[in-house]
């Protein structure tokens, strides 16, 4: 998928400067090989060496600055296709903020929204009135929301899904199955019931860090990925590198390598759309 044929899509990374902000969940031993400096400066030359033509940036904290930080990057960028952005979905504002964010340097690129639900002790935080009002509002400035959750969590993401049919819901990096116990339930079953809603899409990321780090080899990421491509198919399935983050685990190359192995099953038109096509829908770029 380089050179003259279709664009390859990365629709899930990051970036982040410390001098700037910190990154309080970047904490312990394990994460520690992370806990510097990330810029698309870093990223461009990985990117273009695997064939990447575009990426789509997701923030990393719920603060307000950061969105507009992330859209005036994407503005300056070549490799930037769009911005998943962060803003308080609790507020009676929140089609106001998100109409002010798309008046800034690169507010064009704003393509969806997310916040860390995974962080929330509500299992049904989403189902909330406060936060169902954001999501409409979401909706309604025509962006998807990206759901970046834990399978525990994941029933609520169905039912919301089904309450909301107007939005389109991404689930991020498969809903951080147990991938290193190998346990496919009760995982499975709750991401097949999300699959059920035809307004969900799935991204193909996110594996190698759920795993063993260390130790991981695709046939151990093989049935997660099994199970989305059967429940979501891939016209409702993208590939994102999770970078930096995905750096705990492997190289850049590495990951997408996997996430080509584990599609290979798929025709030539089923893997173009899981590695740009999906993504270049959804997000409207």
């Amino acid at each position: 998928m380089t050179g003259t044929g279709p664009l390859l899509v990365d629709a899930h990374h990051h970036v982040w400067d410390l001098s700037v902000r910190d990154q309080e969940w970047i904490t312990g031993d394990a994460l520690a090989p992370i806990r510097r400096n990330f810029t698309l400066a870093d990223l461009a030359p990985e990117a273009r060496a695997a064939g990447v033509g575009a990426t789509i940036l997701v923030q990393t904290v719920t603060v307000p600055d950061e969105t507009p930080e992330l859209l005036a990057l994407a503005a300056d960028s070549d490799l930037v296709a769009g911005v998943v952005g962060w803003t308080d979905l609790t507020r009676p504002d929140v089609a106001d903020t998100l109409a002010a964010l798309r008046e800034l340097p690169g507010g064009q690129h704003l393509v969806g929204i997310r916040h860390q639900v995974q962080g929330e002790p509500e299992p049904e935080w989403l189902l909330r009135p406060d936060v169902r009002r954001g999501l409409a509002a979401v909706a309604a400035a025509g962006l998807a929301y990206d759901l970046v959750v834990l399978p525990h969590q994941l029933p609520a993401c169905a039912k919301a899904a089904a309450e909301m049919p107007e939005l389109t819901f991404v689930l991020d990096h498969l809903g951080k199955p147990p991938i290193a116990s190998g346990a496919v339930e009760p995982w499975a079953s709750a991401v097949r019931a999300l699959a059920a809603r035809p307004n969900t899409v799935c991204k193909l990321s996110g594996m190698v860090t759920e795993a063993d780090r260390a130790t991981w080899t695709v046939d151990d990421l093989r049935p997660f990925a099994d199970t989305v491509v059967e429940a979501f198919g891939p016209r409702r399935l993208m590939f994102g590198s999770d970078w930096p983050v995905s750096t705990l685990a492997a190289e850049y190359g590495g990951v997408l390598d996997a996430a080509r192995l584990l599609t290979r099953s798929l025709d030539t038109a089923g893997r173009a759309e899981v590695f740009g096509g999906t993504a270049r829908r959804v997000y409207r770029f």
